[in-house]
């Protein structure tokens, strides 16, 4: 199928956007791109429910009929999951039918994260409920079956909002991690505090006994993740300090072969106790490593390894980089925000990766801010954010929970679905026209892991270098899976390379500017859709 992007690119602040060489490099932020809401595009879909779904509320995206447009399945807590089917024209407006199935329809869940768990080209997704979590292997078509039995999976019976997968060395399928927040008892009261997160490691081809990551301090967010380069792949644990007294966020050391292990103070590791929402990371300060950002309520963080150093050492730049997002940004509310779903995403395609934050009260928390917008920070040359929602059009004051930026109708431009506490999901179409140039890939290996998750990609932007690591997993309650997308700014070619998941650094290819292409393992050339 060949894809030709609907988006007119447009010369913007002196900006020479089709330039000859293809080596313009970035220097310009751009403003906040427009969008339109498209909410009555066919999500018909509404998060709802008492205590146990306060939390969660996420949305996997994922193109579960190979159209290469991104298909949605959105959590219900006391509603039925939802899965969408995406029927938008190229470059039109944003259209979705919903595809009604016992198999899909699930009861009790708080977030969809898709996944290859078999390796064979169709995407799984791993639903995360309250009570058993499900499984479900893709059949194509957007037809799915139950898979628990199938891949020895004990889906457990706890309250279970995060997720997250890596493949481990030598092995056929992933690792899979289970974060489970607050231990109930059999009336769903809360009782004896926060229940231990699990980690399945498979056993041949199917998976072993879970192994408890213990003590859990009542976790809603996990992502694996190489932070220090090192081809290592360990575990991120977002938790909520409310449920805790003498908890912390965590980081599990991931060897294959060995028993998981927490980063303790003699590693470098230092406690850091807050309301753990969701993870979302990037290469920020562009030394090559992610920086991490943590939504929690009032106090989110931007974590940056410390310089030159030898173990999990990481010190908090938020403030240096204006993303503390700590008070509502508009309205009559003083009071601090709540933060949930964080996605690092280019939204105006100038080349400087921007940050999109849903936030919203738990309920009817006193001391936090009610109504309480969506943050939309734009990324700035000198690695600031400011904030952008206001000019995007895109401000509401809607409880909001999961969400998930990407482009939905393949013009090049990112678009934004967000899930609402007991109202309407929310659908913006991003119709800007005067952007910079990008690029968006699809990374393929053969055999297992055929989506290159663990891998490291860097793009060259001119001067600049983008690095993004492919990880499955963090937000809230959700994560997408498909076609990576860079903002190129002013350039017309983007050089790029891949560290694949074992290690192997592939050649530079060049990649001309506004197309999608795969990056095959082992090609010497990018292949248009």
């Amino acid at each position: 199928m060949a894809i030709t992007a609907g988006v007119v690119v447009a010369g913007v602040a002196g900006w020479l956007l089709l330039s000859s060489g293809g080596t313009a490099t970035p220097s310009e932020a751009l403003g906040a791109p427009r969008f339109i809401e498209e909410t009555a595009s066919g999500i018909d879909h509404v998060y709802d429910g008492e205590f146990t779904f306060f939390v969660g509320g996420g949305i996997a995206a994922l193109d579960c009929d190979d159209d290469n447009l991104l298909d949605l399945m959105v959590a219900g807590g006391a509603n039925q999951a939802s899965l969408h089917r995406n029927v938008s024209n190229l470059g039109g407006s944003l259209r979705f039918e919903r595809v009604l199935s016992p198999v899909t329809d699930l009861d009790s869940v708080t977030g969809a994260f898709p996944l290859d768990i078999d390796s064979d080209g169709v995407s799984d997704i791993v639903v995360a409920r309250l009570g058993e979590n499900v499984v479900l292997r893709g059949l194509g078509d957007c037809r799915f079956e139950r898979a628990n039995e199938r891949w020895s999976i004990d889906g457990g019976d706890a309250w279970t909002v995060g997720f997250g997968a890596i493949w481990e060395e030598g092995e056929t399928l992933p690792t899979l991690a289970f974060g489970n927040y607050i231990r109930l008892d059999e009336n769903g009261q809360q009782f004896g505090g926060c229940e231990d997160n699990m980690l399945l490691r498979p056993n041949g081809e199917t998976y072993g006994d879970a192994t408890a990551l213990s003590p859990g301090w009542c976790t809603l967010s996990v992502a694996f993740s190489d932070w220090d380069r090192t081809g290592r792949t360990d575990l991120r644990i977002a938790n909520d300090r409310h449920y805790y007294r003498d908890g912390e966020e965590q980081l599990w050391q991931i060897e294959a072969g060995q028993q998981p292990r927490l980063y303790t103070r003699d590693d470098g590791w230092q406690k850091m106790q807050i309301w753990g929402m969701g993870i979302a990371s990037h290469d920020v300060t562009g030394d090559g490593k992610a920086e991490v950002f943590l939504t929690s309520q009032a106090d989110n963080k931007l974590q940056t390894l410390v310089d030159d150093a030898t173990g999990p050492s990481y010190t908090d730049i938020a403030i240096r980089r204006g993303v503390t997002a700590h008070r509502p940004f508009t309205g009559d509310e003083i009071l601090p925000s709540t933060a949930w779903h964080p996605e690092f995403q280019d939204v105006n395609n100038d080349g400087f990766v921007d940050l999109f934050v849903t936030k919203g009260n738990v309920e009817a928390t006193p001391g936090y801010a009610v109504e309480d917008p969506n943050n939309l920070l734009l990324g700035q040359p000198d690695g600031t954010f400011v904030e952008g929602a206001v000019d995007a059009g895109i401000v509401d004051f809607l409880p909001s929970r999961g969400a998930t930026v990407a482009d939905f109708n393949l013009d090049g431009l990112l678009d934004i679905v967000y899930v609402n506490r007991r109202e309407p999901v929310r659908v913006w179409r991003n119709v800007e026209t005067e952007v910079g140039n990008w690029i968006s890939i699809d990374f393929h290996q053969q055999g297992v892991n055929p989506d290159a998750i663990g891998a490291w990609i860097e793009v060259q932007v001119g001067d600049i270098t983008i690095s993004h690591e492919i990880v499955l997993g963090g937000g809230h309650g959700g994560d997408q899976l498909g076609p990576i997308h860079f903002g190129l700014g002013p350039a017309d070619t983007g050089r790029v390379r891949v560290q694949w998941p074992d290690g192997e650094v592939g050649p530079w290819l060049n990649v001309a500017a506004n197309q999608f292409v795969t990056i095959k393992r082992g090609a010497d050339q990018p292949q248009p859709w």
